[in-house]
């Protein structure tokens, strides 16, 4: 069976790697162009790319897709190169182009999508991120045949991972990432064999994944602990949650919720070193928080953090 893979970070290359390595054939790779990164702002190929070229296989990467968009000979141009790529099937995982319906319709046997939730929950583009806050038990893989919906086609797969109390974004990522590898591949391999029936998604339980912002990212210790620490395990490693304590930043990493614990004033740092750690009051409960950053410096246990940084006695706002 020949593939076009269209897929732009790690998560898209684990499953690239894994269908290369059960020995798909792979003769084209969609992309996100390359995009500055890092603190020089280089322009750096994605996870996808890189992995591609080191493996011989071509690379494109269009700006669009829609042929009547911004960018209409670019997308006619992408729209040629599919046509003239012998192919059964598209597998895309997280590409962050829209597939029009003039490109779903193009491979013999459509467009299978890797998506990281258990579908019709976190419909969208952050379903990790969001599962984790909102207090999810579970989440999981869904692989799915694409339509012009957002995450709406039909299933073909799915498989739950459990979600622990201590998983960030970061963690929690790379189990679905493997998991989604795995799955994809035995997706295609009873495709191949013809036996790969497909189930419409329940209409019941639809929810959407917004993209993250950075300006989520910013703590308020009004909200109960319970809250907070779901946050901050979310947005680890991406955008980092953050609150200000009298006028600096401060990423928070790690924390966890103090049962039993409360203060008068969100926000107070009730206590800074000794067993306790650095404990702040919040709206209902309190919060330890476990690992800190200050603007450029490093991320540091709230011991080591405390050496550089005295939290005693103040305030977050």
């Amino acid at each position: 069976m020949k593939i076009i893979f269209a897929g732009t970070p790690e998560f898209a290359a684990v499953a690239l790697v894994a269908l290369h390595d059960a020995g798909f054939d792979i003769p084209l790779v969609l992309t996100q162009p390359d995009r500055p990164a890092g603190r020089g702002m280089q322009l750096q190929a994605s996870p996808v790319k890189q992995f591609a070229l080191s493996h011989g296989i071509p690379v494109s990467q269009p700006i669009s897709l829609r042929l009547n968009g911004k960018y209409p000979d670019i997308a006619q141009e992408a729209h040629d190169l599919l046509g003239a790529t012998p192919h059964d099937v598209m597998v895309v995982a997280a590409y962050g182009l829209i597939l029009p319906r003039s490109v779903l319709d193009i491979p013999g046997r459509g467009c299978i999508n890797i998506h990281a939730s258990l579908l019709p929950r976190w419909r969208g583009a952050a379903p990790i991120h969001r599962a984790i806050e909102a207090g999810d038990a579970e989440t999981g893989v869904t692989i799915m045949q694409m339509e012009e919906g957002l995450d709406t086609g039909p299933m073909l797969s799915m498989e739950s991972v459990a979600i622990g109390p201590e998983d960030t974004t970061g963690t929690l990522h790379d189990k679905l990432a493997g998991l989604g590898g795995r799955m994809i591949v035995d997706a295609l391999r009873k495709l191949g064999q013809g036996d790969l029936p497909a189930t419409p998604q329940p209409e019941e339980g639809v929810t959407y994944a917004a993209k993250i912002s950075k300006d989520e990212a910013a703590l308020n210790f009004s909200l109960p602990a319970e809250v907070l620490a779901r946050k901050i395990r979310a947005f680890n490693p991406f955008p980092g949650a953050s609150a200000s304590c009298e006028g600096t930043a401060i990423k928070i990493w790690r924390a966890e919720v103090v049962k039993g614990a409360s203060g008068t004033a969100p926000g107070q740092v009730l206590s800074a070193g000794g067993p306790a750690g650095v404990v702040v009051a919040c709206g209902a409960g309190a919060l330890r928080l476990n690992e800190l950053q200050k603007p450029g410096g490093k991320r540091l246990p709230a011991a080591e953090f405390l050496k550089g940084f005295p939290l005693e006695g103040r305030r977050f706002g």
